[in-house]
């Protein structure tokens, strides 16, 4: 992986091509999914680590080129999950997957 500012960035950053095959891991998404190999599952496709209701949702983005937002909580701790297409000259090349750790109680600003 090319270490640029994503490298170290605080979230874990996971980007995978249009079949699924994981193409970059930051630091912070190899120490996330440690358990499962960490930096070694780039190469590896993302839907054999996925539930098959999972997998769909993945697929579904690609398919209908939309985001997809929410939050968990494990281990202690909420994070906010943000899956999106990605591109490469305005044509889709994949999904990439952003996993940040939020507060449990978290301010909310109505800005206008």
């Amino acid at each position: 992986m090319k270490k640029d500012w994503t490298y170290e960035f605080p979230a874990a950053i996971t980007v995978s091509d249009l079949d699924g095959t994981i193409l970059i891991m930051n630091e912070k998404s190899a120490s996330v999914f440690s358990d499962d190999g960490g930096s070694k599952l780039i190469g590896k496709n993302l839907f054999d680590c996925h539930t098959p209701a999972s997998a769909g949702k993945i697929k579904e983005l690609i398919a209908e080129n939309k985001s997809n937002a929410y939050t968990i909580e494990k281990n202690g701790k909420k994070k906010l999950i943000y899956q999106s297409p990605w591109y490469e000259n305005g044509k889709i090349k994949g999904i990439a997957e952003i996993s940040i750790e939020i507060p449990f109680d978290m301010p909310h600003f109505i800005r206008s």
